[in-house]
């Protein structure tokens, strides 16, 4: 018996707790690997450069998300469609892909090189969905999925954090910064990678309790949209807030701390991102007690809703000098992921649990972040053509109260609506159950 195979049948036959252990671990340093191929450019400020009158690192960062927006949709029916036998190497090319493309940004002189952050979030923007489909539809999937979700929250301040010491120790230009910092987590990646292949698949026990999953046709996502379409539509318009203002926070997080006097740190990215990170995931995985998959929901809009919430306040805090800005942006960024991270996995999962609906969650993550994604491209080109005489730092004070107004109400229509809806359709299995009983 190979390896392969021993892992794979210790792991359906170990204990739950080591289990979930090796598949958070698996999944949380998979998906950290992948954002060193995608974010370490945010960390750079190109200060001084333009071109067609629009700021240097918008153009990148717009043209990185409309590539990864792209992706986005071309998920929608990728990711719920994928089976199961080329995940890794999809994973693998993909970040590939994207590695050579930082290549061309390196080697490209500016402007002409603008186009390859494009082809840099191209592929990137499947990858999450390839690796949440080794999490999804088991007992413990809140754990799993806290687990992948606080990877991008530290993640996204650690490879800030490499690539600044790129930069300021290594002495790489802005330009090479981003593919040699996505080279040194290439190696580790093959290895993590290796570690999800070994997950064996679901179990009955896992099926019986959160719903079979499977891949979805175009008619199965039309029918799954059509049938729950209030509720979606306002989740949708809540995600595409929070998208926006995440991406919003990440892409200008250095120009942010350098406003409130941090701009000499780096280590600031990453030792504001810890205690987020940790919070979520205590946060997130304690919702697996709640076994009833319909109370699970409705919980799961109580934490948006008071994520969203606790974003304004904590900005109006800030701004009334009741709290300084690292706590503030703590505070913020606890927030903001407490309202973003259980769309990324298990709201949707828990939502078909709790409806019994044979689907996966790939096709609602991708319909919400391919929307999700345009908005975040929306708010840049806003923040340039509309706000140019704007701060950065005013920019995201103003965007955090417009997110949690808006962001609040919508919650709670879609925590009524699905409230409803559950209660209708319970009711609508009983009729069916006292049928076929008489």
């Amino acid at each position: 018996m190979n390896l392969n195979k021993s892992v794979t049948q210790w792991l359906s036959k170990t204990k739950l707790p080591l289990f979930t252990l090796f598949a958070v671990l698996a999944a949380f340093c998979t998906y950290s690997c992948m954002y060193a191929f995608r974010k370490p450019f945010a960390v750079a400020t190109f200060e001084g450069i333009a071109f067609w009158g629009i700021d240097y690192k918008i153009l990148l960062i717009v043209a990185q998300v409309l590539g990864y927006t792209l992706s986005k949709f071309l998920g929608i029916k990728i990711v719920s469609e994928a089976g199961t036998k080329i995940r890794g190497i999809s994973i693998l090319v993909l970040i590939g892909l994207a590695e050579i493309a930082l290549l061309g940004f390196a080697l490209t002189p500016a402007p002409y090189n603008i186009i390859f952050l494009f082809f840099n979030g191209l592929p990137l923007g499947m990858v999450w969905g390839l690796v949440f489909s080794y999490l999804e539809g088991r007992r413990v999937t809140e754990i799993l999925g806290a687990g992948l979700s606080i990877s991008f929250i530290f993640s996204s301040g650690f490879v800030k954090t490499i690539g600044a010491i790129v930069m300021q120790d290594w002495g790489f230009t802005e330009f090479w910064m981003p593919f040699i910092t996505g080279g040194l987590f290439a190696f580790p990646l093959l290895f993590f990678v290796w570690m999800l292949e070994r997950l064996p698949a679901p179990s009955a026990l896992d099926e019986e309790l959160r719903t079979k999953r499977e891949p979805m046709n175009g008619k199965q996502r039309k029918q799954l949209f059509l049938g729950f379409a209030p509720g979606l539509i306002l989740l949708i318009i809540v995600y595409a807030l929070l998208t926006a203002f995440r991406d919003f926070r990440d892409n200008f997080a250095a120009e942010i701390w350098q406003a409130v006097g941090y701009g000499d740190s780096p280590e600031i990215f990453t030792a504001t991102e810890i205690p987020i990170s940790l919070a979520i995931l205590i946060m997130m995985s304690l919702v697996f007690l709640v076994k009833d998959n319909a109370k699970a929901l409705m919980v799961n809009h109580l934490i948006i809703f008071a994520g969203i919430v606790l974003v304004g306040l904590s900005t109006m805090a800030y701004q009334n000098s009741m709290i300084g800005p690292e706590l503030w942006m703590i505070l913020v960024g606890l927030g903001l992921y407490m309202g973003y991270v259980p769309f990324n996995s298990i709201f949707f999962d828990r939502f078909i649990a709790a409806f019994q609906y044979i689907s996966n969650v790939g096709f609602l993550i991708y319909l919400a972040d391919a929307f999700g994604y345009m908005g975040s491209v929306g708010i840049m080109l806003y923040k340039n053509f509309g706000n140019a005489n704007m701060s950065w730092l005013n920019f995201f004070i103003s965007s955090s109260y417009i997110m949690a107004v808006v962001g609040a109400v919508f919650t709670l229509l879609s925590m009524y609506y699905f409230a409803q809806k559950h209660k209708a359709w319970k009711q609508d299995k009983m009729v069916v159950s006292g049928e076929r009983l008489a």
